[in-house]
């Protein structure tokens, strides 16, 4: 035995959509045994999905996944090796562990070792770290009564000569990952079942991880991952990698609209025991104890010669990526949900522009990849779909610009023609007969007339809560779901209106600063997602500066105006907030950074950011669901936690107002 056929499979998974999950399961396993696969590996937790949540403590949950895993290990597996995840119950404790299934059995499970707990990863709230080195046996239940014995814990497998080892995710991002230790025991490949979110950047580290413990290790390394919006909140990418001994020989597409994708490889076992035995550095560990090794008989088919196939790398603009896992995001989020469609309140300005832009190029991607036929069998709960994709926009993103007397020709020009480009059923809509009524029934409560001089936030506000109501009824009335408009610098400050253009079922671009969203859209009038081209439309809203359109005409009123530089703002976030520096600390830093600003005036809007940020938390608390796609997300639910209630940095800044020029 020299070579191995090997394969890792993408899969996009429901947390506990159990027929959903394990024909995908199935479907994976099916297409690598067309290919000729010998070796199989599978996601993390894919037979539960990732994002169960507290549901992970659900003894029924377990039983189920164990039900489903001695199941599908019988029916499918029959000469393949397939790697299988799951929570597992022991000892009172539960962990998250990869099951290796060999010729159509379970022969033990590797449990996870190092638990994600940072940014939207919570895995210690509900599973148990395994300790290294450690060895026992579960047991379990059979269906003819007896009791079924398997090892469990920090395992090595010697498939007929083929020694196996396993990082789990987060196991290949430490510093004492458990490969460097397989290494040592001759493990021939490791095998990582992940479930890595997407981040901007993040497949250049994976593959750097994947390929690099490929080269250390001395192995085949196979990295497979999840797809698509799992659970409403983090998208994957899939993403799955094969590297043999530093170098990539097999990748995934990424943002595919599939429910899963298997990659192959051909595996040259011979060449990595040739590598790591002629490394100098490499130690081979000669008393290692075999009570971690689990044998098991099985004959490796001899592979012929094929022709070699040159690796195609998954790497995407940061505005392209931005553009395909948010289109995905969006169709899954659209069918898991079971929702109609989507519905804009279209401002005419940049967020609502993105966001009715981002559900036509989900038709369009979608389309392209699964056709009409596919696209209409994922959307099997609607019915009478139309074929084009300008007519499926049209059913599915209904649009509306509500104006009031504050309102202008530019933006309603705007958010008429951005719909017209992409398809929507846009409407017109004046709601300022609505404005001027709870004016009045407001004037009348306090007993004084409402004035720009003495209720300028009150008269704003109204206006954007105005606006809630019919788009709501719109929604409710064609069971869509209405999308929340507002971006992550507005989040950070609390420059938004509660119930206002907050309201919504889903905030999917509350997770992205206002200075990258206003390059992307550039970025879609000059060039666009690849095959589908420019929209040129944007250069409506592009031409504009960013505007609440809330006070009279007269003030000219800007964001930036209000608040300060979009680009600056974004900065001291990611100081103050990512990097939890002070404001003495961040004026120190934007100093260095921003030498021509007045020093006086960056204090200013430093002070303003910091007691902003402080007292906002409550609204950032009732945003609705967003989508994670970088390190600097600010959901309280998920990823940044700030208490509601605060000293507001109030000593901090004084310090920072003493400060002289």
């Amino acid at each position: 035995m020299n070579r191995v056929h090997v394969a890792v499979g993408i899969l996009n998974q429901t947390p506990f959509a159990w027929a959903d999950n394990e024909a995908h399961v199935r479907g994976a396993i099916r297409d690598a045994r067309a290919r000729g696969v010998s070796v199989l590996c599978l996601p993390e937790l894919c037979l539960t999905g990732y994002g169960c949540e507290d549901m992970f403590h659900s003894a029924e949950l377990q039983r189920t996944a164990w039900s489903m895993l001695e199941r599908v290990a019988a029916e499918e597996t029959t000469g393949m090796v397939v790697v299988l995840g799951l929570p597992v119950e022991h000892r009172g404790a539960v962990y998250n562990c990869a099951a290796l299934c060999v010729d159509g059995a379970v022969v033990g499970l590797v449990a996870k070792r190092f638990l994600a707990g940072d940014g939207i990863h919570y895995e210690p709230r509900w599973f148990k770290p395994w300790p290294a080195g450690v060895v026992t046996h579960l047991e379990r239940p059979r269906a003819d009564g007896r009791v079924r014995t398997l090892p469990i814990g920090d395992l090595v497998f010697d498939v007929g000569g083929l020694l196996f080892g396993f990082e789990i995710c987060e196991d290949a991002w430490v510093a004492a990952r458990p490969g460097a230790r397989l290494a040592t025991v001759g493990v021939d490949v490791l095998l990582n079942p992940s479930a890595s979110h997407f981040a901007f950047g993040k497949q250049a580290v994976r593959r750097q991880i994947v390929v690099e413990g490929s080269r250390a290790f001395g192995v085949t390394y196979l990295y497979a991952n999840l797809l698509g919006n799992e659970a409403g909140r983090a998208l994957y990418d899939g993403g799955g990698i094969i590297a043999s001994a530093g170098t990539p020989i097999a990748e995934t597409t990424r943002f595919s609209f599939a429910d899963f994708q298997v990659v192959d490889a051909i595996a040259d076992v011979d060449f990595t025991r040739l590598q790591r035995s002629r490394t100098a550095s490499f130690t081979p560990d000669v008393d290692a104890s075999d009570e971690d090794l689990v044998s098991v008989p099985f004959a490796w088919p001899k592979l012929a010669p094929r022709p070699f196939r040159a690796v195609v790398l998954s790497d995407y603009s940061k505005e392209e990526a931005y553009a395909r896992v948010m289109a995905l995001g969006l169709f899954d989020y659209l069918r898991k949900s079971r929702s109609h469609g989507f519905v804009v309140s279209l401002s005419g300005g940049a967020d609502s522009a993105a966001c009715a832009y981002l559900v036509r190029l989900m038709v369009d991607l979608a389309l392209a990849e699964l056709g009409v036929d596919g696209l209409r069998s994922k959307l099997g709960y609607l019915k009478d779909l139309p074929t084009d994709a300008a007519s499926l926009t049209k059913r599915l993103l209904t649009t509306a610009y509500q104006s009031t007397r504050n309102s202008g020709d530019v933006t309603r020009n705007a958010a008429r023609a951005v719909a017209e480009a992409i398809g929507a059923d846009h409407h017109e809509l004046d709601v300022d007969a609505l404005v001027q009524a709870y004016v009045a029934l407001a004037e009348q409560a306090l007993g004084r007339k409402l004035t720009w001089e003495t209720d300028d936030v009150t008269l704003q506000n109204i206006q954007a809560r105005v606006r809630a109501p019919s788009v709501w009824t719109i929604a409710n009335a064609r069971n869509q779901l209405l999308i929340s408009t507002s971006n992550r610098s507005e989040a950070a400050v609390g420059y938004a209106t509660m119930d206002g253009d907050t309201a919504g079922g889903l905030s999917p671009i509350a997770g992205i600063d206002k200075a990258f969203l206003r390059q992307w859209l550039r970025w879609l009038e000059r060039e666009g997602v690849p095959g589908l081209g420019p929209v040129p439309a944007m250069k409506h809203i592009n031409a504009q500066q960013p505007t609440a359109e809330l006070r009279p005409s007269e003030s000219a009123q800007t964001d930036e105006g209000d608040l300060m530089p979009y680009p600056l703002l974004d900065a001291i976030e990611r100081i103050a907030i990512r990097d939890k520096k002070m404001p003495l600390e961040a004026y120190a830093q934007l100093r260095v950074d921003h030498p021509d600003l007045a020093p006086a005036q960056l204090r200013a809007w430093i002070a303003k950011f910091y007691r902003l940020w402080s007292r906002n938390q409550w609204k950032r608390e009732r945003y609705a669901p967003s989508f994670h796609v970088d390190d600097k997300n600010l959901d309280p639910k998920t990823w940044c936690r700030f208490p509601i209630l605060s000293g507001g940095y109030e000593a901090e800044l004084a310090e920072l107002a003493k400060i002289e020029d």
